[in-house]
């Protein structure tokens, strides 16, 4: 199946042919993975499997974008496919960030919501760096601390997550794991399915039971047990939430 380009080649996707005669499933994968991630799950169904930009086949981003950004980029790519309706979302983890971006700004466009593990809200007060970490950033800043220097420092506090990445996506990934979703949840007017794993240390079940009752059309809640990545060890149970927000729209 062929990758099919959007954006004047900033990203790239990839179309499934499917039952038309349910909305086509706009799949959006998390961070560090790609377009094969979500493959299973939409199975036998219209669907466009999106690499969002900076990874899989797209290339980063030209600037340091948040969900918001992200989201608007997959609006216009969808909106070139010309859908003759509603089209349901689903999101993993930092594709679920995007997704709540995307129907919350687009309530034309998606017609359905699926949510999993998605790092929505925040449950612990935010981390505040030790001091010397903030003067040693402090005097980056101001060129009298090297940069290999920093980087050292980055690298024995930063996650795998970050560790990883590099460049504009270093700074991507610092946006958005600061975003939370209130705002986006609560005008988000279409069925929405929360699916999560038990054992998520990324996303924990509290953020889902908190996000549940921000959402005006929760169609369906499930926990199940697994851990952070549900659609590999219960796809099962993502497809049934499919199934659900297509019911109720």
């Amino acid at each position: 199946m062929a990758l099919r380009t959007f954006l004047d080649g900033t990203m790239f996707a990839e179309r499934r042919a499917g039952d038309t005669d349910r909305p086509m499933v706009v799949a959006l994968h998390g961070w560090r993975r790609d377009r094969h991630d979500l493959a299973a799950v939409v199975a036998g169904r219209d669907a466009v499997l999106f690499d969002l930009p900076g990874h899989g086949a797209s290339p980063p981003p030209p600037a340091a974008w948040g969900a918001a950004d992200y989201a608007a980029a997959v609006a216009t790519a969808v909106d070139s496919l010309a859908p003759d309706r509603p089209v349901t979302v689903l999101g993993h983890s930092f594709g679920g960030r995007v997704g709540v971006h995307l129907a919350a700004a687009r309530p034309d466009l998606v017609g359905g919501l699926v949510l999993v593990g998605v790092p929505l809200l925040r449950v612990t007060p935010a981390y505040t760096p030790p001091l010397h970490y903030r003067a040693a950033r402090w005097g980056h800043r101001h060129r009298l601390v090297p940069d290999s220097v920093m980087e050292r420092m980055r690298q024995r506090r930063g996650s795998d997550d970050y560790r990883a990445a590099s460049g504009v996506m270093r700074d991507v990934f610092v946006r958005v794991v600061n975003e939370t979703y209130e705002e986006q949840l609560r005008a988000t007017k279409c069925p929405v399915a929360l699916v999560w794993g038990e054992r998520d240390t990324q996303a924990p079940v509290a953020v889902a039971e908190q996000a549940r009752d921000l959402i005006p059309a929760l169609a369906a809640y499930e926990v199940v047990d697994a851990g952070h990545d549900v659609h590999r060890e219960r796809p099962e149970v993502v497809v049934a939430a499919i199934d659900a927000v297509e019911a109720a729209t």
